[in-house]
């Protein structure tokens, strides 16, 4: 008798236990948002005054690049599973499929504003004024034969000098963000191919053969002249900051913060600046994102309010707090329109 009273015991005990920790899989009362390291810094602002300023717990943001916010965010709807996640890029094609393809079928697309991609160095050296297309003979795995025939050879570029008789004989060393990232997306696609694209028997490639062409432009050299820095922005800072003679690619956002320490290069005669970046005279800009997970808004508390302070006039109009974090704002008309659609939960469609 006694031992069936143990078992017994032991047996409530496990289920206890088991129901406990299915009620904590099954509950959360913190926000979990992935993504970009260049959305990071103006989410971690918008999760700090929410905490401050609400009920509810502050937001728990990681910094994990653009393409591993995605494989996350788009795994399930599970609530083990990221709420938001933030983007340097629009959400691909095949990310969406990925999301839909595991039951991640309601998401809301927040366009939160702009940010220009710098090629920037310490304050230490000359800054430096580069084309996209002295970039992608610096960069890219093979390059144009220099003997202007149009075949293709293995990148033998060793300084900027090689590049450019104008540009220093400094070594070629640039510190840039890895495949994952939103950052390396948009410099592969605006500032890479935008120097490519400039010979006009590669360009006529991109007619007959899209892989082909993207394969040639987008390719980063392997031999140490491009080192791949993390998903860490203000790690790369630090090392172009030690090292007069590297260079680092990251958010504008990041440099507007750090102009004590380095400096932005022109690209094709425009320097980065906030301004240059709104009137689109700054060649290497992009649009900021996140993404909700719609089916979360009930699940987890605080979504709903958390949206709210992100998308307000405070936080991203145009003299909002975010502002002063590097973020160049929406126009008032897209800026109603993201607003709209956010309190609606507008369903993406790709």
């Amino acid at each position: 008798m006694k031992k069936l009273v143990l078992n017994t015991v032991a047996l409530t005990f496990t289920v206890s236990l088991l129901a406990s920790a299915a009620a904590t899989a099954a509950s959360r009362d913190m926000i979990s948002v992935v993504g970009s390291s260049t959305v990071y810094p103006f989410s971690t602002v918008v999760a700090e005054r929410f905490g401050k300023k609400t009920q509810f717990n502050t937001p728990k943001i990681e910094s994990t690049g653009t393409g591993g916010g995605m494989k996350l965010f788009c795994a399930g709807n599970g609530i083990d599973t990221p709420d938001m996640s933030n983007a340097s890029r629009r959400m691909k094609k095949s990310e969406y499929e990925m999301c839909v393809e595991n039951g991640v079928t309601d998401i809301t697309e927040v366009l939160i504003g702009y940010d220009g991609i710098v090629v920037a160095n310490s304050n230490a050296a000359p800054q430096m004024k580069l084309s996209r297309k002295d970039l992608f003979l610096a960069l890219a795995k093979e390059v144009p034969a220099l003997d202007g025939s149009e075949t293709l050879i293995k990148n033998p570029y060793k300084t900027w000098k090689d590049v450019n008789p104008s540009l220093p004989a400094t070594k070629i060393e640039v510190l840039g963000p890895p495949p994952t990232s939103g950052t390396r997306d948009a410099f592969a696609e605006l500032v890479m191919e935008g120097g490519c694209k400039q010979y006009p028997w590669i360009k006529a490639i991109k007619k007959t053969d899209k892989s082909a062409y993207k394969t040639i432009c987008h390719s980063v050299r392997e031999d140490h002249a491009y080192i791949e820095a993390g998903e860490n922005d203000n790690l790369i800072i630090q090392k172009i900051d030690a090292n007069p003679d590297a260079m680092g690619i990251f958010g504008f956002s990041f440099l507007d913060q750090n102009t004590d320490k380095i400096q932005g290069s022109f690209i094709d005669g425009t320097a980065p600046s906030f301004d240059a970046i709104a009137d689109g005279s700054y060649p290497v800009s992009r649009p900021l994102f996140f993404y909700v997970k719609n089916s979360h808004v009930d699940k987890v508390p605080g979504i709903a309010e958390y949206l709210a302070e992100f998308t307000s006039e405070s936080a991203m109009g145009q003299m909002g707090y975010l502002t002063d974090k590097g973020l160049i704002p929406l126009g008032d008309e897209k800026f109603a329109e993201v607003s709209a659609d956010v309190k609606s939960y507008k369903a993406l469609q790709l």
